[in-house]
């Protein structure tokens, strides 16, 4: 996808009401310090359009981004960071599942995990309960620039291992740094937006 323009349009806090968006969305959820707003950069060539913070837990709303006025990226609330009280934690917890019940253009969600460490507790379940609310996530290993290349095929799969991800759960290898698996990502949005188009 060539980024033509790439704007945060819509910031939802626990009390706003979901945008009535018209064009596809693609949700993006992790731990907080997973690389979520890295991510978003590198796939919309922004060095800091999300921002990135030293301070995990900085995400506390559902931010909304514009691309090419086609379709937006929807970074969701990071989860798991220790220090957030626990009742904040459960607002955000209900944000995002009024989200995934309430979105009606929400075509898929990639679900991030830290390539170099087995998905955690809250990692697991996040991915069941997003099983349990019909999506399927598809699976984003960031921080691929952080291991060695003959770590790879073992860390992917104690990916799906700690996960239980069927053998047809999709993962991709993600640095921000060396932007590796940027275009796969690209492909799949593009395909996922275009299988919306055919089925309106």
């Amino acid at each position: 996808m060539i980024i033509k323009s790439a704007a945060l349009e819509t910031v939802c806090g626990y009390t706003s009401k979901l945008p009535q968006n018209t064009k596809p969305e693609i949700a993006f959820a992790g731990k907080s310090n997973v690389g979520k707003s890295s991510l978003i950069n590198a796939l919309l060539n922004r060095k800091a359009l999300a921002r990135t913070s030293g301070q995990p837990g900085k995400t506390q709303t559902i931010n909304f981004y514009n691309v090419n006025d086609v379709l937006y990226l929807t970074d969701l609330p990071g989860y798991g960071f220790a220090k957030v009280p626990q009742k904040e934690k459960e607002k955000w917890g209900k944000m995002i599942e009024n989200y995934l019940h309430g979105s009606t253009q929400l075509r898929a969600v990639f679900l991030l995990i830290d390539i170099r460490h087995d998905p955690s507790a809250n990692d697991k379940t996040m991915y069941e309960w997003m099983l349990y609310q019909g999506y399927h996530p598809i699976i984003i290993a960031t921080k691929l620039d952080k291991i060695k290349k003959s770590q790879l095929s073992k860390q992917l799969k104690a990916i799906r291992t700690g996960l239980d991800a069927d053998a047809g759960t999709r993962i991709i290898p993600f640095s921000a740094e060396t932007k590796q698996g940027r275009d796969e990502i690209w492909e799949l949005i593009e395909a996922l937006c275009a299988d919306a188009e055919t089925d309106v």
